[in-house]
């Protein structure tokens, strides 16, 4: 099965109040993520983390991928800088791309971590998969929301638990009615 989320920010102390996140803390942060994806993903799942893994983290990159079942794909995102220079934590990857085309059930998807509109009007695309911006709904998202095969797989709106493209899309469409 394929699986996708990204901004998981595993180690990020300020990403806590920026996504507010219902973290007390960065260690308590970390194990939940660990367990829900450890719930979700089995053996020879594929996992596309979506961009930003890590960010300011004390521990090594290492630590947490050891932890995490699946095979794991990266789509680099802005601050996976350090974790591009971590040869032990990249071996823990099956690819490392800054944008990816697959099929999935059938779908065209491509993953890229930031919301390109251009890739959005590409017919022959079914969905268009992307990250960064995290639960803003600010002028980008009312951007990319006007094109129909967008799904955001960040982290904090898909419930800090890798999806489905199925799920993506519903977590997409109950997060475009939540009202902040």
């Amino acid at each position: 099965m394929n699986l996708y989320i990204s901004d998981l920010h595993f180690g990020h102390k300020d990403i806590i109040n920026f996504d507010h996140r219902p973290f007390r803390d960065v260690d308590e942060m970390d194990r939940c993520l660990i367990k829900l994806w450890n719930s979700r993903i089995q053996k020879n799942d594929d996992i596309y983390i979506v961009g930003d893994f890590a960010c300011d983290n004390e521990k090594p990159e290492q630590w947490y991928l050891r932890q995490l079942r699946g095979n794991k794909h990266l789509i680099v995102g802005n601050h996976d800088n350090k974790l591009l220079k971590n040869n032990e934590a990249m071996a823990y990857f099956e690819s490392a791309e800054s944008l990816l085309r697959l099929t999935d059930q059938d779908r065209k998807i491509v993953l890229c971590h930031y919301p390109m509109a251009k890739l959005c009007e590409n017919p022959d695309v079914s969905y268009f998969v992307y990250g960064h911006i995290h639960s803003k709904k600010d002028e980008m998202f009312e951007l990319i929301k006007t094109y129909k095969n967008t799904l955001n797989a960040s982290a904090c709106i898909n419930n800090y638990t890798p999806g489905s493209i199925n799920e993506l899309i519903r977590n997409n469409m109950a997060f475009q009615r939540r009202r902040f």
